[in-house]
């Protein structure tokens, strides 16, 4: 890593959002910087108090729950060269793809009728989980949201499925699964 980049995040985290002199990184609290700075209304990030602190939860469970119960799943394979995925992690991640299930319940995306950024966030992280040979199936509100983002969601194709589809890539060369 270059030093210019050191110096702006001591933690090296990607992404990084450089917007005059305010530095942030990690896409959760970026994604709520951006909509808030530059959303046309407060669809994607509610002002009403509770929408929004519904949608900061699910943006807290993708980071603390969802995906990493995935990474401890999948990381240890391939990243660090273990030979086989812990059947634990996998029911442990399952658990949390319920919850997930669960919240979506009664309604069309995370937080109502409305996209918002949980679902930008949730979606990134889920689209993931079946090029890493998750199966979904079990969690049919999960995969209806899901059809749901992938038809709503403007730039979901060159975003979420080409970056899943670059990952499963990735996942597959470095393991036998």
């Amino acid at each position: 890593m270059n030093p210019e980049f050191i110096a702006l995040n001591p933690q090296h985290i990607v992404p990084t959002l450089v917007d005059g002199d305010f530095v942030l990184w990690e896409s959760r609290p970026i994604c709520s910087y951006l909509a808030s700075k530059f959303g046309k209304d407060d669809t994607l990030y509610p002002s009403d108090l509770r929408k929004r602190a519904e949608v900061d939860r699910l943006n807290y469970f993708d980071q603390g729950t969802l995906f990493h119960r995935f990474a401890e799943y999948v990381f240890p394979v391939i990243f660090r060269g273990e030979k086989t995925f812990d059947e634990e992690k996998l029911k442990k991640l399952h658990e949390a793809l319920g919850w997930l299930n669960t919240f979506l319940s009664g309604h069309d995306f995370a937080v109502g009728n409305n996209i918002t950024i949980a679902d930008h966030v949730l979606s990134a992280t889920v689209e993931t989980f079946p090029e890493a040979n998750i199966d979904l199936t079990s969690h049919p509100n999960v995969v209806s949201w899901l059809e749901r983002c992938k038809t709503k969601m403007p730039g979901y194709e060159e975003i979420n499925i080409a970056g899943a589809k670059d990952w499963g890539k990735m996942f597959k060369s470095r393991c036998n699964k």
